[in-house]
This record gives C-alpha cells, structure tokens and sequence, in this order.
C-alpha cells in the first residue's frame, strides 16, 4: 500500500496529537471570517462544549499551521467538503478549530486528508478529528493585557453569533450565477482547462465564455446555482492562478444565463457536448438591456510565458494547494465511498461511462477512499467534472485529481490483492475503437437512461422489471421506434440511475447480448 498511496497527516503519534489538542487554552480569541481583529473588549472568548473522545464530531482540529497562514487559506482547506459553522484561529498557537455544518462533512475532510496531505505556504499542515463536539462563544470582559476569565466564572454561554460564525453558504444578494472575471497581469496562459479546474472546487461550472475587452483578457464563467458563485468570488477575488501574475478580480455580472454558441478553445458549454466547435465566438443571452461588448478571439501572444505544468501554491495562490497534480494526470483519488458496498468493479463501471478505466485500488485502511487511473488525463477531468458530488450507495462522491501517477498492483498474496483490479483488457471498455460513436454520446449523470445492444425478443416488462429489482422505481419507458435494439428508461431520481448503471451494465440478456448502459441527454 506504501508504494501506492503518498503519506497523509497520520504519521505522528495521535496521542501526542491528542495532547496537543488538550494543552490548548480554553480561552482564545473567537476569530470571524474578516482578518483578525485587534484584542479588546470586542474580542471573543472560546468554550469547547460537548467534551467527548468517543463517535463522531463537527469539529476538526488543524495544527501544525505555518507561521503567515490567515484565515483564508485555513478556511479554503474545507471548501470542497461543505460549510463551515466556526472558526477558531489560535494563531499564535499555529492551530485552529473548524467547525463543520454536520458530522460527515467533517468526516469526509478528515478521510479524504488523511490520504493526501494539505500543504499551506509549501509546508504539510495536520488535520484531525477533534475530541470536542461543537464549538461555543463568549464576549470576554476583560481588558486587553489582563487574564482571561476562567471558565468557572463564565456566564451563559451561548452559540455564536451570526457575524462570529463562518458560513460559505451565505445568501447571495443578487441571485446570479453568472461571474464576470478580470485576469490582471496576465504573463501566463489561462485556457479553459485552467479555469473550469479551479471555479470547479466551488460548484458545477455550466459554461465558460473568455474574451478580449480594452485590451485586456476577461471571463464570463456561469454556475448551477447562485451560492457556488458567492463562494468562488468570497474565496477567488484578488488570488493569483499562478506565481506573481494572473490575478482574479471577480464581480458579479448583470447576466443571469449564457449562450454558448461553439464548444472551442475560446468557450465552452458542459451541458451541450454535442456543439460544433467552430471558429465564430459565443453569443451571449442577455436577461436585460445591457450588452458587455463583442467578445474576440484570444492570442496566444497575449501570453508572454508558456503555461505552467501545475497550479502554483503558497502565500500567492491561497486555493491552490502545494503539489496540486499537473493537467495531464490520469490519476483519480475518490473519498467518501460507501466502504460497506463500493467494489472496484462498481467502480471500473460508474467511471467506464466517461473514459477507459485502468485500475482501481480501493484503500486497505481506509475503504471509504479509491485510487481510479483512467486512459489518459483527458477522460480523468471528464470524469472528474460529471461524477463529483454525485451519490454512490448513498454517499456523494469527493473527487479530486490524485497527485500519483499511475496505480501500482499489490504482490500477489497480499491481503489486498482482491481490493486492486487491472480492467486495460476488459471487453466491457466503451471507447476502445478511435473515432467510435460514444464519445459524442457522453452526457452528466441524468435520471433517464439508454439502453443498447437489446435482443429483438425481449419485452418491456421484463427490462422494467429487472431495472427495479434492485430497489429503484421505474417511472417511464420507450423503445426507439424504428430499433427495438435500443430504448430509454427514466428511474426514479438521477442516484437510481447511477445504481442502475453500475449493477445492469454489461448484464447478460442472452448468449450473444450483454446490455450496454449509458446516461442519455433526452428524457421520456
């Protein structure tokens, strides 16, 4: 296993981590999401309540912070994971308290972690699960300079407040999804790669429309919803892409949707695959009377360096973690599986759908997490971007670009040999002809799937029948009317599908007929 999976944050003793959780001072200043404040009679006393070394907990204990690191960059460690209720930043301490919004958000943080190794300002930062259930706060009324109160003379301890507490899911004041972006200093190329790889930590990326205004290199970049928005501009507003240039000045734009015209270098729209790629820009679909400007071709002179293999870190790049994998990597790592249900071959299946799958190593120590190497790190960002957050056996998926290069197979009899399976021989690969039809047939997750490959004798009720035996329902079905070879049905949400898919792909419905089962773009 050491071969194959990188070190996380556990190899110190964790009772010493334990201790160094206890010695930490009862009384602290509560810090908010704004820069810390200066102490005072403002300033916050922290509570840790619900004292308990035993199940689960909301709270996490980061340490181990290097000296310069602010709340942002604390903060940004948890932005893939969920909301953040609390924020503790014990800074002289170099530790901090984070309080998630429920216990699995706080657990998938820990797992996921554990494997790969968060970095701030190019040093390893340790992540564990604290001993503590919540966290709670006081006004302290004591003078800067003079001791804190003890906790025995405390009074009523309440939650925090509202403007103590941390919360990247805030309502946003104008309900748009829509991101106008300014990359300043542009030295660098930023394609769309780029961009849709690091707006994706903060939601689902719709479309991406990139121009030249005023000489200068700008972005219209649309999300699923309005909140995704709010967090990337909360989190990406004045942070560089890379080392000392292409700085993000981020506003919210008078547009509430985007047309995308063609699927180039220049735009791009995830929803339609299916669009030509040709030379003339992107329309844009106002909801109002105001226009931005003909959008124009991007040169590649405007750049003056080549691009960077990876995302740079540290102090100019506060999202981007240190070590972040280059582009090009085939490498998933997949975090918050069901251990009790995830197989590899449920895996090779599920992720088959946007690429060939080469290996798939489930973690002997911890089953919740799965290494997955597909074809090349084209299908891995596929993938990636239409299975990430999405709900396998119950649990939403936590997928990001592994820093491995390959999937290395245990040595036979080793006791997880059964866990790692090398599927680059499976006939069950859907793209192994070049220029095969189902790579223009690749579409999201959708509760309506398409069935192929059907013999001419089998019946409707019998495939409903089979489609809801394991558990789901099945709301609508149609055979194509000119080919009874093929069919949609629609189940009863997109995470029935999903199981659908995984369990009936490749099922045998006769001798010379095993079902071919794909996400399908249109709905009965």
């Amino acid at each position: 296993m050491g071969n194959t999976h990188g070190g996380g944050g556990g190899g110190r003793d964790r009772g010493a981590d334990r201790q160094t959780e206890t010695e930490t001072k009862q009384s602290a200043v509560m810090s908010s999401h704004s820069p810390p404040a200066s102490k005072g009679n403002d300033s916050k006393r922290f509570k840790r309540d619900g004292r308990s070394t035993e199940g689960s907990s909301r709270v996490i204990h980061i340490y181990r912070l290097p000296s310069g690191v602010t709340e942002r960059e604390v903060l940004s460690l948890a932005l893939p994971f969920g909301k953040v209720s609390n924020l503790l930043f014990l800074k002289e301490k170099n530790q901090a308290f984070m309080e998630m919004n429920t216990e699995e958000a706080a657990n998938t943080m820990v797992s996921y972690y554990t494997c790969v190794t968060p970095e701030l300002h190019g040093q390893p930062v340790h992540i564990q699960l604290s001993c503590y259930k919540e966290l709670k706060v006081r006004r302290s009324r004591s003078k800067e300079g003079l001791p804190a109160e003890s906790s025995d003379q405390a009074g009523n301890v309440g939650s925090a407040s509202a403007a103590a507490a941390v919360d990247t899911g805030r309502v946003v004041a104008r309900r748009t999804p829509v991101l106008r972006i300014l990359v300043e200093n542009c030295f660098c190329l930023v394609t769309l790669e780029v961009l849709h790889r690091l707006f994706s930590r903060f939601g689902t990326v719709l479309k991406i429309i990139t121009y030249i205004k005023n000489n200068r290199f700008q972005v219209l970049l649309q999300y699923a919803d309005p909140l995704s928005a709010q967090r990337a501009k909360l989190f990406l507003d004045g942070q560089n892409i890379y080392d000392a240039c292409c700085t993000l000045r981020i506003t919210f734009s008078g547009f509430t949707n985007l047309t995308v015209k063609y699927n180039n270098d220049k735009s791009r729209d995830y929803t339609r695959p299916d669009l030509p790629s040709g030379n003339s820009q992107a329309l844009l679909a106002q909801n109002r009377a105001t226009a931005l400007g003909a959008p124009v071709a991007i040169s590649a002179s405007s750049c003056a360096m080549a691009v960077a293999a990876a995302a740079a870190a540290g102090a100019e790049s506060q999202v981007i973690t240190s070590g972040s994998p280059a582009l090009a990597n085939a490498v998933l790592l997949v975090a918050n599986l069901n251990p009790e249900k995830v197989t590899p071959q449920s895996l090779f299946i599920l992720f088959g759908a946007y690429g060939n799958v080469q290996r798939v190593k489930i973690l002997y120590k911890k089953k919740e997490n799965a290494l997955v190497q597909m074809a090349n790190g084209s299908q891995a960002e596929l993938a990636l971007r239409h299975l990430n957050g999405h709900k396998l056996h119950g649990k939403s998926l936590c997928i990001v670009l592994s820093k491995h290069q390959s999937v290395k197979l245990p040595r036979e009899g080793k006791e997880d040999q059964d866990l790692t399976k090398d599927y680059v021989n499976s006939p069950l690969h859907r793209f192994r002809k070049p220029g095969s039809k189902n790579f223009q047939n690749i579409f999201p997750p959708t509760a309506t799937l398409h069935l192929s490959n059907l013999p001419t004798s089998v019946l409707e009720e019998d495939l409903k029948k089979l489609f809801s035996s394991g558990g789901g329902s099945v709301k609508a079905f149609k055979f194509f009317p000119k080919d009874h070879k093929m069919a949609l049905i629609r189940m009863g949400s997109v995470e029935e599908a999903i199981q659908a898919l995984v369990e009936l792909h490749g099922y045998a419905l006769g001798q010379s007929n095993h079902l071919r089962v794909s996400f399908s773009r249109i709905t009965i």
